[in-house]
C-alpha cells in the first residue's frame, strides 16, 4: 500500500492565504474565534491557533492540521480564558509547514505582551531580516510576519499605534493583521487593501475576520470593512480608528472574486455570490457554447457556472459529486488506478453526462494537470462533446501578495496559446473570460483591484528574492533559492542581492 498526500492534486489551483479573527467583550472569547476559524477553513489548512487574554496573561494553543483536530479537545478552551481572543488558520506563502511557523505568534517584551496573526506577504521580508539579524536579532521561525514582533519591540513610539506606524513605515507589501495585547484588539489592513477585512458584532462582542462568513456562523452583524490603511482599536474606551502613515491606490485581490471566498462572504463590500453570478453571465456573453448542459467544477464554479447557463439559456446540471471528506493523505492500493487523485476527489454522474454536449465552468487554470485527468473521466462518463469555459483570464504570472502561485515556468499559460491549452486539456474547445469582462463583473465604487497574476503589471514592485522558502536558507544555501527564484525573475521584477547567510537559531 502507499501513502499519498491529497495536496497533490490541489497544486492546479492557486493555494489559498490564510485566514484571521478576533473577538472582544466575550467571556469566550475564545470559543468565538474556533467558531470562526472552523468557517474559514478554506483559507488555511495546514495549521490554526488561539491565542487569548485574560487581562493580565495571554494564553496560546497552536497545532498542525484542520481546525477541528487542533482544538478536539474542549478542554482546551479552560486553558484560553479572557473577553479577547485572536486566530489564525494557516496556509504558508513564506516559510516552511512546521509547528513553529504557526500563528498566532506570541511574545514578550518591554511593553508587554503582544500577539499577531497576518494574512499577506512582504515584498522587503529578507533585505529587513538580514538587517535585523546583523543588529543581532535571533528569529525562531522563518515567517515575515516575525519581523512585525522585532520592529515593534525596536520601536521608540510612547503607545501601539505609534509602534504599528513605525512598524509599516518599514515593511512593505500586502497585509491584514489582528493583534492582542493585555487589553486590546487591534486590526490593521495595508494601504492597497489586497487582503480582505471586515468587521461585525454581536450584541456587546465586536468581531474581526477575513470573510463575514464567520459573523454569520456567529449569528452576529456585518458592520463595514476595515479600510485599506486603517487601525482599529478596540479596548475598554470603545472603538477608535487611526492611520498608517502610508498611502496608496487601492489594490484589492481581485482574486478573492474568483476562487479564494466562500461564496456566502461579503469581501471589499460587495457579495462574492454576486460576482461570481456576473463572471459566469459575462463569460457566456463573451464565448456562448452550443451544448445541452453547464456544470461546474466543485465547489468554487459552482456560482459562475449557473450564471452561466442563466444568461446562456442553457439547463444547469450537477454532473459532478466532490468528495469533501478526504484528508490531507490517504491509502491507496499498489496496483494502479488511474486518476486516482481526481477521482478521489470528484466523481461524475454518468447518467447526467452520457451522449450530452457539456459546457464544463472551471474558475481558473494553473498547471492544467488536474482539470485534464477531470475531463478524462467525463469522457469516459460519455460525455459526447467537453466545451471548457474558464470564469478568469489566463493566469500568466506569479503572485506576490499573498497566494502561493508556482513560478512562471509552472503557469500553463505563461507558455502556451489558449489553443495548445486546449489541445493538452483533450477538450473540443477552450475559452477564457477577458480582463475587460473581469473587471465588469466586480464593483469599483472603493477603488482599483490587483490584477498582476492576469497581465504582470504589479501594483508594489519586489525589493527581494521572492520565494516561499527563501527565509529558510539556515545554512547559507541562498544558492539554491537564487537558482529557484531565476524562475519566476522573468520580467526583471525581483531584484536578487548577494549576501553571506547569517546562521539562524532556533
Amino acid at each position: 500500500m502507499n501513502v499519498t498526500s491529497t495536496s497533490s492534486n490541489e497544486l492546479d489551483k492557486p493555494r489559498s492565504n490564510c485566514a484571521i479573527v478576533g473577538a472582544y467583550g466575550n467571556r469566550e472569547a475564545a470559543k468565538l474565534v474556533y467558531l470562526s476559524l472552523y468557517a474559514l477553513q478554506h483559507r488555511g489548512q495546514e495549521s490554526s491557533g488561539i491565542v487569548s487574554s485574560d487581562g493580565e496573561h495571554l494564553h496560546r494553543h497552536a497545532g498542525m492540521g484542520l481546525v477541528t483536530n487542533v482544538f478536539a479537545d474542549a478542554k482546551l478552551f479552560e486553558r484560553l480564558p479572557g473577553k479577547i481572543a485572536i486566530g489564525h488558520n494557516r496556509y504558508s506563502t513564506t516559510g516552511s509547514t512546521m509547528l513553529q511557523n504557526a500563528q498566532p505568534f506570541l511574545t514578550h517584551f518591554k511593553h508587554g505582551a503582544m500577539a499577531v496573526s497576518h494574512n499577506g506577504n512582504f515584498t522587503n521580508a529578507r533585505t529587513l531580516r538580514r538587517q535585523l539579524e546583523d543588529q543581532g536579532s535571533i528569529f525562531q521561525t522563518t515567517s515575515d510576519t516575525e519581523l512585525i514582533l522585532h520592529l515593534m519591540a525596536k520601536s521608540q513610539a510612547g503607545d501601539i499605534v505609534g509602534r504599528l506606524k513605525d512598524t509599516f513605515n518599514q515593511l512593505k507589501g500586502a497585509y491584514s493583521l489582528v493583534i492582542l495585547t493585555r487589553n486590546k484588539l487591534i486590526a490593521v489592513r495595508d494601504p492597497r487593501g489586497w487582503r480582505p477585512l471586515n468587521l461585525g458584532r454581536k450584541r456587546h462582542t465586536w468581531l474581526v475576520a477575513s470573510e463575514t462568513c464567520a459573523f454569520d456562523l456567529l449569528d452576529a452583524k456585518y458592520v463595514r470593512e476595515i479600510e485599506p490603511g486603517e487601525i482599529v482599536v478596540l479596548d475598554q474606551h470603545g472603538i477608535a480608528s487611526d492611520r498608517l502613515d502610508e498611502k496608496a491606490a487601492r489594490a484589492a485581490c481581485i482574486f478573492e472574486f474568483v476562487y479564494f471566498s466562500r461564496p456566502d462572504s461579503k469581501i471589499f463590500e460587495e457579495n462574492v455570490d454576486r460576482a461570481r453570478r456576473r463572471l459566469g453571465k459575462n463569460l457566456a456573453n463573451e464565448h456562448p457554447a452550443q451544448a445541452d448542459m453547464v456544470i461546474g467544477v466543485p465547489d468554487s464554479s459552482n456560482t459562475a457556472a449557473l450564471g452561466y447557463a442563466r444568461n446562456s439559456g442553457i439547463k444547469y446540471e450537477i454532473g459532478l459529486i466532490r468528495n469533501h471528506y478526504i484528508g490531507r493523505t490517504f491509502i491507496h492500493p499498489d496496483q494502479s488506478v488511474r486518476d486516482l487523485n481526481v477521482r478521489v476527489k470528484f466523481n461524475p454522474v454518468k447518467g447526467v453526462l452520457n451522449g450530452r454536449r457539456v459546457v464544463v465552468v472551471e474558475d481558473s487554470i494553473v498547471r492544467g494537470t488536474t482539470l485534464r485527468n477531470l475531463v478524462r473521466l467525463l469522457r469516459r462518463a460519455g460525455a459526447k462533446e467537453i466545451h471548457v469555459r474558464i470564469s478568469s483570464p489566463p493566469i500568466v504570472s506569479p503572485c506576490y501578495y499573498g497566494m502561493d502561485f508556482p513560478t512562471k515556468d509552472e503557469l500553463i499559460a505563461a507558455h502556451k496559446s489558449v489553443a495548445q491549452i486546449k489541445d493538452y486539456l483533450e477538450v473540443d474547445s477552450l475559452e477564457y473570460l477577458s480582463l475587460e469582462g473581469l473587471l465588469k463583473s466586480v464593483p469599483h465604487e472603493k477603488g482599483g483591484y490587483c490584477t498582476a497574476c492576469f497581465n504582470g503589471q504589479y501594483p508594489l514592485i519586489p525589493e527581494d528574492l521572492m520565494d516561499k522558502f527563501a527565509m529558510d536558507d539556515k545554512n547559507g544555501q541562498f544558492d539554491v533559492i537564487v537558482r529557484r527564484a531565476k524562475k519566476q525573475n522573468q520580467n526583471g521584477l525581483v531584484k536578487i542581492t548577494r549576501k553571506p547567510a547569517t546562521k539562524q537559531t532556533g
